[in-house]
């Protein structure tokens, strides 16, 4: 797939995802919205889709394990290749694997992994097969407590077209030692804020916390800090958008991800929710360890979370 600087950009979604957890309910959802909708289409194909001029839509294609070329490494490898010269996103769908079993047991399915065995055999072997895709999603939905009702609402909130607003921002943190979140257009480094770490009380809890948020808050370079990036955030931003632009992902890391990152995470998140954006929230080293509350989720105008 060779690259032309003429041809203007093609946003292409790929929705994978644990089967199960809601991929064809999106793939659906953005047709409705507006996308070419594409369901099990083979990887192998979709290099040779994705050649010519650009499609006058945005295009959605659903990607599983039962697709009979697919493989994560393929999946990165296309999104690594084809990700510069496209507008190309993983919108992965998530979901907790007692969930997945409760789904399959009140359809009464096979698992395309375990055709001959228990759904949860298949199920642990899908999870752990899409790790790597997972981490390396530009977009990451958690169905576990939400309706096919409540996934078409944050659907709309990332992909939607009517609300006046084409563009979703998301604000991640992370940790330096993990590497970068793949996809971020602008990353600002919090390290040189006093770390809560190295308080005993504070070495277990998270940037979630007040009592870490408090902490932090009294480093005098917090404040300047905060508003050197919002600031910055709030220059940028409308000239995305102005440039076309449908996703704008910001990373802020610290040693950890635990702590400082997380903390300016939700504060830069909620004073753009409330200067009008469309904001999700990711905690990636929270996910990574099960922690209540770290979920991906969206901020409503208010900077209050939206199901």
């Amino acid at each position: 797939m060779t690259s032309d600087p003429e041809r203007p950009t093609q946003r292409v979604v790929l929705v994978t995802g644990p089967s199960g957890a809601g991929r064809s309910t999106a793939i659906n959802a953005l047709e409705d919205l507006g996308y070419e909708a594409i369901d099990n289409i083979p990887l192998s194909l979709i290099p040779r889709l994705l050649e010519g001029p650009a499609l006058p839509r945005p295009l959605a294609l659903g990607l599983d394990v039962r697709n009979r070329d697919f493989t994560p490494d393929g999946l990165l490898d296309l999104q690594t290749r084809a990700g510069g010269e496209l507008g190309l996103e993983i919108l992965y769908l998530d979901c907790n694997p007692d969930v997945l079993v409760r789904r399959y047991s009140e359809t009464r399915r096979r698992h395309p992994l375990a055709p001959n065995g228990a759904p949860t055999e298949g199920i642990a072997l899908e999870i752990l097969l899409l790790e790597t895709v997972r981490s390396r999603a530009d977009i990451l939905i958690d169905t576990t407590d939400l309706t096919p009702h409540d996934l078409r609402g944050q659907l709309q909130n990332w992909f939607g077209r009517d609300t006046g607003q084409g563009m979703a921002v998301s604000v991640h943190s992370f940790s330096f030692k993990r590497g970068l979140p793949h996809g971020v257009d602008v990353v600002f480094d919090c390290r040189f804020l006093n770390n809560p770490y190295w308080q005993p009380d504070l070495r277990g809890l998270t940037g979630l916390d007040g009592a870490v948020t408090e902490y932090i808050s009294a480093d005098p370079r917090h404040a300047p800090f905060l508003d050197l990036v919002s600031g910055l955030l709030k220059f940028q931003l409308p000239a995305c958008l102005d440039e076309g632009k449908a996703h704008f992902a910001v990373g802020i890391g610290c040693t950890g991800g635990q702590h400082r990152s997380v903390a300016l995470t939700e504060k830069v998140a909620d004073g753009l929710a409330q200067g009008g954006w469309r904001v999700s929230i990711r905690h990636r080293e929270l996910e990574r360890r099960g922690i209540a509350g770290a979920s991906t989720r969206v901020l409503d105008m208010s900077g209050a979370s939206r199901a």
